[in-house]
C-alpha cells in the first residue's frame, strides 16, 4: 500500500509544480502550497511526527477556508479535435473505466484465494491493493487507446483535481472526525444508549437502529464517512458482530449505503445538495433535498431488508 500512496502523493506534488509554473493563475502559490503539503503528507505521512501532520493539515484548512485554492485554467483542446477522437476511438473510450471495477474484483477475490493456497503476494488490504493495480492498468490502457504521453495523464489529473479543489479533501477530513468521536467514547455512549431500549434477542430491530442510525448521524454530520465509525462501533460491532454474528463485510456495505441514504436529506451534505440548487438557480434552496427524500427513504427501507435477509 506504501506504494499506492507514494503514487498518490507524486500526482498530487506534479498538480502542485504545474500550478506553481502557471504564471496566469490568479491564486498561484497558495494553490499551489495546498497541493504540495497534500501530496507530501501522502508521501510522508508515516515518518513525520503526529504534531506536524497536524499542524499541516490545519495549514491546508486555512488555505481552503480563506478561498486561496483556486483553479488552473485548463487546456481540453478544441470541440472539433475531441469529437474527432471520440469518433476514433468510439466505445473503446470506455474500456479504462471498465478495466478498474473488473480488475479490482478480480484481485480482491482472487488474492485472498491465493493467500487461502499459501501464495502470500499482497501486504496489507487486497481490495485497496487491487484498485491500485486496477487504476495503474488503466492508465496504461488509456495511453495505448489515445496515443497521448504519460504526461498528458498528469495534465488531466491536474484538471479534474483543480475542478474538485479544496473539497477533495473532505471525505479523508470527515473519517478523520469520525474516528476522533469514535477515540472519544461516544460510540460507547450510543452503545449504551441503543442497549437500553433494544428488546433482547430480536436481531431486527439491531438492524434498524444500525441502518436508521447511519442514516440519522450521517444527516447530522452531513457525511457518511464520519458517521460510520461511530455507528459501526456503537450499534454494529458491539449488536449485529458480537451478539447476532452477522457478516462483517455485508454489514459495512449495506451500513455505508444506508448512511448516503442520510446524504440524500440534509442541508449538512453541502455540496450534494445546497450547491447544486446554488447552481440551478432554484428559489426553493431545499428543492433538492425534498425532490431525493422519497428516493432516499426508500432505499433506506430496502438497506433494511437487506440486511435482515443477507446479514
Amino acid at each position: 500500500m506504501t506504494f499506492f500512496y507514494i503514487l498518490t502523493g507524486i500526482l498530487l506534488l506534479g498538480n502542485g509544480v504545474l500550478t506553481a509554473l502557471d504564471k496566469n493563475h490568479p491564486r498561484r502559490l497558495p494553490s499551489s502550497l495546498f497541493w504540495s503539503i497534500f501530496g507530501a503528507l501522502f508521501i510522508l505521512g508515516d515518518w513525520l511526527p503526529p504534531l506536524v501532520c497536524g499542524a499541516l493539515v490545519l495549514a491546508m484548512s486555512l488555505l481552503g477556508g480563506l478561498n486561496l485554492v483556486k483553479p488552473k485554467q485548463s487546456d481540453e483542446g478544441s470541440l472539433n479535435s475531441r469529437k474527432a477522437g471520440a469518433d476514433r476511438l468510439g466505445n473503446k473510450l470506455f474500456w479504462p473505466a471498465l478495466c478498474i471495477p473488473f480488475i479490482t474484483l478480480v484481485g480482491a477475490l482472487g488474492f485472498p484465494w491465493l493467500k487461502n493456497h499459501g501464495v502470500n503476494v499482497v501486504q496489507g488490504s487486497a481490495t485497496l491493493v487491487s484498485l491500485g493495480i486496477a487504476c495503474l492498468v488503466s492508465f496504461v490502457l488509456a495511453c495505448v487507446l489515445t496515443r497521448e504521453p504519460p504526461m498528458q495523464g498528469l495534465k488531466e489529473n491536474s484538471r479534474l483535481v483543480d475542478a474538485i479543489g479544496w473539497s477533495l479533501l473532505l471525505p479523508q477530513m470527515l473519517a478523520t472526525l469520525g474516528i476522533l468521536f469514535a477515540k472519544a467514547g461516544v460510540g460507547e455512549a450510543v452503545a449504551s444508549v441503543v442497549g437500553e431500549v433494544l428488546p433482547k434477542g430480536v436481531e431486527f430491530w439491531a438492524i434498524v437502529a444500525y441502518a436508521m442510525g447511519m442514516a440519522l448521524f450521517t444527516m447530522v454530520m452531513g457525511n457518511a464517512f464520519a458517521a460510520f465509525p461511530v455507528i459501526t462501533a456503537g450499534i454494529g460491532i458491539p449488536f449485529l458482530i458480537n451478539d447476532y454474528h452477522g457478516n462483517p463485510a455485508v454489514m459495512s456495505a449495506i451500513g455505508m449505503f444506508s448512511g448516503y441514504c442520510g446524504t440524500l436529506m440534509t442541508p449538512m451534505a453541502a455540496n450534494f445538495n445546497l450547491v447544486p440548487a446554488a447552481l440551478l438557480e432554484l428559489k426553493d434552496r431545499n428543492a433538492v433535498i425534498k425532490a431525493q427524500a422519497p428516493t432516499g427513504l426508500l432505499l433506506l427501507l430496502a438497506n433494511i431488508v437487506l440486511l435482515w435477509w443477507l446479514l
